[in-house]
């Protein structure tokens, strides 16, 4: 795999065996932050002194009385968390607790116990009273209970009994002092009242002498109506009907006048009936019937004829005046009822004058006697209230606070809880050890999973090297290590893109990685499958190779480079007959450049002609060039990080400067796995032989105990040529 197009870094998510995985690891510290908790816990819980526990149980209630009040419904046992909150202050105040300080001289007990025989201050004696109390409403409910912590049971009883029935006690004074309060108060202001409405009463029967108001209106609550008030009401009635009078006659008369004669002849005796014009009327129609008749005995020249005739004339006269003289009455009588409309208009102007001023006059008396009735009303209501208040206060309030369970002498002490304590210790002591775990877990930035490296290096792992390997040379192909390698090997030979590429610099970020021991192994298992391999040791500051296979490191590459021998003369044999080996040799302090030198480049093109795999070990990448210069020449480079060991910062820093000279890093090896602590790297290494090997194991050890000491895992080395 090109790690240069290597996939995304996924997204970091730990996964239940990764939490298990830091506890295994971590046991140690768990197990001894649990213990010292847990054995701490336990001390102190013996240690500690013992307590006793008496409770007293209360109900409470707001200010109700036994029975229902006159200023109030009573509505008791409605639950209010206010309310209860506020009760479990008071139990605790000053006021109450004083009282149950002074009713067992607690200040002087208490300090014989705890202040060597001196009496305590009594703001001491409250806070080790509060301290030692435990109140807890029961939910839902209008009960507190009162606990009371001490290490004498009786005096644990005494105690909280004793609170409840302070409690009980200032209640009840509180409420009757209020009461009394309130009625005292009551009594000043009612007469306030009183004294007030003397005074109004006094002003009253002044305005009213003063005014000469009569009896009958002073009685009443408002203005009373006057006099002149009557006179106008009586003017204004004669006013309207004379007016109405007035109107009917005026139009009577105005009809009368647009007759003729002889329709006022008909209309007369119906509108204004008249005796006289009606004994005229019927002296006409009989004179006129004679004249008729005399006209048909007589004729109309007789003498009997004209007599007849002038008297019908004489009558008509007589009526036509009697007409006149009608109309002219209903005139007068028309003028006559305007005057007197007129006259009532002028009285009744007069009267409204007369009765507003007079209204005017005697205000402030209606104002005074306005204002005592307002005062004699709200004295009416404050007699009641204080009627009301002086029967409540007498009442009797014995559900306000009633002590239902009363405080027992415990036999047996509730604190220190032991086996409360003690559990709590195992709970704390290992979330603690686990919490102190994960955070060292998280402080240890060193490499500490496979996931870690590729999400953090973006470089894929090509193997995984358990702890304590030895040199597979000497272990023999069956050694329990070597499947590891042939799983490295197998990930190498898949991982490069280009067969003709047989030459790996095996690198690591700092020293003691492991980075010898793994190029050896691996170079051991390359020609354990039959591939001619050779192995340099490039590390030529601390060159290690030379003593894994124990010869002398007096001729080696360095010898070569300087062209002071040959290639044949540097490269060594091993007991693989296709494993060769280049020590290092001497490094002169004046070729510190060697590596870089054109004698270098041309060994690793003779090498990669000779060996089917040619593997380079190097000094650490970091603070030395060497490493940086062989991955620069080499097809492929490998870095190994220990496990544990260094930050991840350093290995990523390692694997930058491995691109930026041009170097192929192939994958990455992680070293020194502890298979004990993390099972889950036993997968990548230790499973397959375990299957494989394991029933081979009694032969091979048969095997072996017949074959000479000297043939088992030996290593002979002789020159090559």
């Amino acid at each position: 795999m090109d790690p240069l197009n290597a996939p995304a870094a996924p997204e970091n998510k730990l996964h239940f065996l990764d939490y298990w995985r830091i506890i295994r690891i971590r046991k140690t510290v768990i197990l001894a932050v649990f213990l010292l908790v847990l054995i701490t816990a336990t001390l102190v819980t013996f240690v500690l002194p013992e307590y006793y526990l008496s409770t007293a149980s209360i109900k409470i209630d707001r200010d109700v009385t036994d029975i229902t009040s006159f200023t109030g419904t009573r509505n008791p046992g409605v639950y209010d968390p206010y309310f209860i909150q506020t009760e479990f202050e008071a139990i605790k105040s000053e006021a109450i607790l004083t009282n149950v300080i002074a009713r067992f001289d607690l200040n002087n007990k208490w300090g014989r116990k705890y202040n060597n025989g001196k009496p305590l201050k009594q703001t001491d004696t409250l806070m080790i009273l509060r301290k030692n109390m435990n109140l807890s409403p029961v939910r839902n409910t209008m009960f507190i209970d009162i606990g009371v912590y001490s290490d004498n049971a009786q005096e644990a009883a005494d105690l909280a009994n004793a609170i409840a029935e302070a409690y009980r006690d200032y209640r009840l004074l509180q409420i009757r002092n209020a009461s009394e309060g309130g009625i005292k108060a009551l009594e000043a202001r009612f007469q306030e009242q009183q004294d007030k409405i003397t005074k109004a009463s006094q002003e009253l029967a002044e305005l009213r002498q003063k005014y000469e108001i009569s009896d009958a209106d002073a009685a009443g609550t408002g203005p009373a109506p006057s006099l002149d008030f009557t006179t106008v009401q009586h003017l204004n009635g004669l006013l309207t009907e004379g007016e109405s009078q007035y109107q009917g006659e005026e139009t009577k008369l105005r009809i009368l006048k647009s007759f003729s004669r002889g329709e006022l002849r008909k209309a007369i005796p119906n509108v204004v009936p008249d005796t006289q014009f009606t004994e005229l009327s019927s002296q006409l129609n009989l004179a006129q019937q004679a004249l008729i008749k005399v006209s048909k005995d007589y004729g109309t020249n007789s003498a009997t004829y004209q007599n007849a005739e002038k008297l019908v004339s004489e009558l008509t006269q007589k009526l036509d005046d009697r007409i006149d003289g009608i109309l002219v009455g209903q005139e007068a009588t028309v003028e006559t009822m305007k005057a007197k409309v007129e006259s009532l208009r002028k009285m009744l102007t007069d009267a409204k004058n007369a009765d507003i001023k007079r209204a005017s006059e005697t205000r402030p008396y209606w104002d005074k006697k306005r204002e005592l009735e307002v005062l004699l009303n709200f004295q009416k209501i404050l007699e009641t209230r204080l009627s009301a208040e002086k029967v409540d206060v007498s009442l009797p309030r014995s559900g306000m606070v009633e002590i239902m369970n009363r405080a027992v002498v415990q036999a047996r002490p509730d604190r220190p809880n032991k086996p409360l304590n003690i559990a709590l210790g195992v709970v704390v002591g290992l979330v603690v050890g686990i919490g102190l775990a994960f955070f060292i877990e998280y402080l240890d930035t060193s490499v500490k999973t496979i996931d870690d490296v590729e999400r953090a290096l973006q470089a894929p792992v090509l193997g995984v090297i358990p702890q304590n390997v030895g040199l597979l040379i000497k272990e023999g192909a069956e050694s329990p290590h070597a499947e590891a390698y042939r799983v490295l090997r197998t990930n190498i030979l898949f991982s490069r893109k280009d067969e003709k590429r047989n030459c790996m610099c095996v690198v690591s970020a700092g020293a003691g990685e492991g980075k010898s021991t793994t190029v050896f192994n691996l170079a051991t298992i390359f020609a354990q499958s039959g591939h001619r391999v050779i192995i340099v040791d490039s590390d030529l500051r601390r060159p290690t190779l030379h003593k894994m296979v124990g010869v002398s490191n007096s001729i080696g590459l360095t010898n070569y480079l300087l062209k002071q021998n040959t290639l044949e003369q540097v490269i060594q044999t091993t007991s693989i007959p296709s494993f060769d080996f280049m020590a290092s040799g001497k490094l002169p302090s004046s070729s510190l450049g060697i590596l870089s030198s054109s004698q270098m480049k041309e060994l690793i093109h003779e090498l990669k002609q000779r060996y089917d795999f040619v593997f380079f070990d190097s000094p650490p990448i970091m603070g030395v060039s060497d490493a940086s210069i062989l991955a620069s020449e080499v097809d492929m480079t490998m870095q190994v990080i220990q496990y544990r060991r260094y930050p991840q910062p350093m290995n990523i820093r390692a694997k930058q400067m491995i691109e930026k000279v041009g170097g192929n890093l192939v994958g990455i090896v992680l070293n020194n796995i502890n298979m004990s602590q993390d099972e889950s790297y036993y997968y990548y290494s230790g499973y397959y032989h375990d299957y494989y090997y394991s029933k081979n194991e009694d032969e091979d050890e048969k095997g072996a105990a017949k074959k000479p000491a000297g043939e088992k895992g030996g290593v002979e080395i002789k020159q090559k040529y």
